[in-house]
């Protein structure tokens, strides 16, 4: 699993250096291929290609002309391209990415259990500060989360 937080920069050729913590894990679990993607062009995703692949093979159980998964496949592929870290730890995360989410400059990769989210760090904390006006968890959060896991 992927956790925490971990800020860090894109660079001026828009490479991502993976944080040492995920890193050791993609070297232990992965290997060095990556699909980047995006389900709302605010945030990067990147997904080790054999978590993507599982993704993927969920999407062919649905029909070709199920509307849902139409719709995922052209988000996904419209943001998405296949990415390969260097010796260095870096990935280079897509240019329409890049600026539609502005992943640039300071960010913050976030641990999403399978994947990594890339989100520009100032955005990302002024969006978690005007949803509820502080960063963290309201009771009605909780108890949502609450009400869902005991499903």
């Amino acid at each position: 699993m992927f956790r925490g937080n971990h800020p860090t920069r894109v660079d001026e050729k828009g490479r991502l250096k993976l944080p040492a913590e995920f890193k050791r894990r993609v070297d232990e679990l992965y290997g060095p291929q990556f699909y980047i993607t995006s389900l709302d062009g605010k945030r990067a995703q990147i997904h080790p290609l054999k978590e993507w692949e599982k993704i993927e093979a969920q999407m062919a159980k649905l029909s070709p002309l199920d509307p849902v998964r139409k719709k995922f496949l052209d988000v996904t592929n419209y943001y998405g391209q296949m990415a390969e870290m260097d010796a260095q730890g870096r990935l280079l995360v897509p240019q329409l990415l890049r600026e539609t989410a502005k992943v640039m400059g300071e960010v913050n990769v976030l641990g999403s259990q399978t994947f990594l989210e890339v989100v520009n760090a100032e955005m990302f904390k002024a969006d978690l500060q005007s949803a509820s006006g502080a960063v963290e968890l309201t009771a009605s959060d909780l108890a949502a989360f609450a009400e869902k896991t005991n499903s």
